[in-house]
This record gives structure tokens, sequence and C-alpha cells, in this order.
């Protein structure tokens, strides 16, 4: 009857250590889980967010500064003569450096609104670049005030244009990034958990071990004194 109930008891145990057990190996391997997508969080914040966004700003620059250039060579004293291989120099370099930078851009992880908005923006790029091109033939194969016009009726408003979409590209980083944080965020309250729930298994393995001692001398106790009679 003792035999059968120690018996019954130590498999009790033995299949609470065991759940136990499996319940830790699948805390483990959803803390890594864990672990890992706020790395991976972390990593995108940089790469898919914080770049991009450094990127469209110096896009932005270079917008700016050909506008700026166009400005400066057709509003500067009519007596002037345009230097029209330098100011197509600036431009080119000023198109190169855009072209190479939203390239850069098309290879990060994109969602649905922010590629709509990249392929937008492309195309207003390059009906920015028609029009500078426009611009320049006409001031250099015409007049100065030719030029001039051409940029008053399109030339403003498609640098406009694609400083707007610039900036919807922008937005749409910080609204990602927002989105970024708080999966980092439920990742690491997720984290607390699992390091919780260790510790109470920690403890309820502890207190298992000390009903084990405590059954062990109780068990052994009756038969030292059947012994001593």
């Amino acid at each position: 009857m003792k035999f059968g109930y120690s018996i019954k008891n130590k498999m009790t145990i033995a299949v609470m250590l065991f759940c136990i057990m499996a319940c830790t190996i699948l805390i483990r391997v959803l803390e890594d889980r864990s672990i890992k997508e706020m790395n991976n969080a972390f990593v995108s914040m940089y790469n898919d967010r914080l770049i991009p966004a450094t990127d469209l700003f110096h896009i932005s620059q270079s917008v700016y500064s050909k506008r700026y250039l166009l400005e400066e060579a057709l509003y500067n004293n009519d007596s002037v003569l345009v230097d029209h291989s330098y100011l197509k120099k600036q431009l080119l370099a000023h198109n190169d450096n855009i072209d190479s930078l939203v390239a850069k851009y098309e290879q990060t992880f994109l969602i649905k609104l922010e590629r709509t908005q990249l392929d937008e923006l492309k195309a207003q790029l390059r009906e920015t670049k028609e029009i500078e091109s426009k611009v320049l033939l006409n001031s250099d194969r015409h007049s100065i005030v030719a030029g001039r016009e051409l940029f008053e009726s399109q030339g403003k408003t498609s640098f406009t244009a694609s400083i707007r979409k610039l900036t919807e590209l922008t937005n749409i980083q910080t609204v990602v990034g927002q989105e970024l944080i708080k999966n980092s965020e439920f990742a690491v309250s997720g984290s607390k958990l699992y390091s919780s729930l260790q510790i109470a298994l920690a403890i309820i393995i502890g207190i298992l071990i000390v009903a084990i001692v405590f059954a062990s001398n109780v068990v052994k106790l009756p038969t030292d004194k059947f012994n001593l009679n």
C-alpha cells in the first residue's frame, strides 16, 4: 500500500517536473523570438526609416539647389549673360545625386503607400527635369525672358510639387517609425512577462524540491523506529 502510494507520488512529481521543464523550454523559445523581434525592429528603424529620411532630406536639398540655380540665372541682371554650360553641369550633378538617392531608397523596405508615393515622386522629378531642360533651351535659343516665362508658368509649380511629394514620403517615415516603436515596446513587455514566468517556475521547482525532501524524511522516520524495535 505504502509502496503504491510512494510510486504514485513519484509519478505525480515526475509529471509535474516534466511539465515545468516543457514550459521552461517553451518560454525560452518565446523569449528568444521576442528578442529577435526587438532586434529586427531596431535594425529596421535605422536601415528602413532613419537612413531613408536622411536621403529624402538630401534629395530635397538638391531640388531646392536646382531651383536656386535657375532663379539666379533667370532673374539676374539682363545684361549679364547666362553661362549655360556651367548651369547645365551644375543641374546634371544635382540630378545624378537625386537619381542615386532615389535608387538607394528603392532598396529599402517599403510599405504599399510608400511605394505608391515613391512612384509619384519619380514621375514628378522626371517632369521637373524636363521642364528645367526646356527653360534652359528657351533662354539659350530665344531670350532670357522666354526662359523666365516658362519657369513662371510651369517650373515653379513643378518644383513645388516635387517638394510636396518629398514631404509626404518623409511623413510616412514618421508614421511607420512610430509603429516600429510600438512593436518594440510590445516585444519588451513580452520579454518581461517571460522573465516573470521563469522566476515563477523556478519558485515552483524549489517548492517541489522542498516537498520531496520533506516527504522523504516523513517516510524514513517510521522505518527507523521499526528497526529499533
